[in-house]
């Protein structure tokens, strides 16, 4: 019996293995697997941290561009606020003249002046011009004329 019993023990011994043999090559098969899936992850890791950097690198250099583009239109809107400052100081001007202009056609249409050229001279004997003299209404408004006013 104890041969066969002997010959029945190397048999299953021979089929299944050393018990511990079997064990440390599964532990060492489970360590080399996590290793690789440690290597696999540090890959990915650093795929994503270099993905993250080129992202990180067009947006400010996007975040540049548009800065660039927001300073140009700031300085444009301010030359444009200028310029409409200007024109506004022009366009109160140009209503006064025309104000007074209105008021002498009146004036003179309703018979209330004895003639346009005693008028002229009334104003020259003052000391000064008035906007709706006659050397004025046909003289372009300067931008120097606007800022005297200011």
């Amino acid at each position: 019996m104890v041969s066969s019993s002997g010959s029945t023990q190397l048999q299953n011994s021979g089929s299944e293995g050393d018990p511990l043999a079997v064990m440390a090559q599964r532990k060492q098969k489970r360590m080399l697997s996590n290793r690789e899936s440690a290597r696999r992850s540090r890959l990915r890791k650093q795929k994503h941290l270099d993905d993250l950097m080129a992202q990180v690198s067009h947006l400010r250099k996007e975040n540049g561009q548009i800065l660039t583009a927001l300073n140009v239109t700031a300085q444009h809107c301010v030359g444009i606020e200028t310029e409409n400052s200007v024109l506004r100081t022009q366009m109160m001007e140009l209503r006064t003249r025309l104000q007074s202009l209105k008021e002498i056609l009146h004036y003179m249409t309703s018979g209330g002046g004895v003639s346009f050229a005693s008028g002229i001279a009334s104003v020259e004997e003052e000391g000064f011009l008035r906007p709706w003299s006659p050397l004025f209404i046909n003289q372009p408004l300067l931008a120097s004329d606007v800022f005297q006013y200011c």
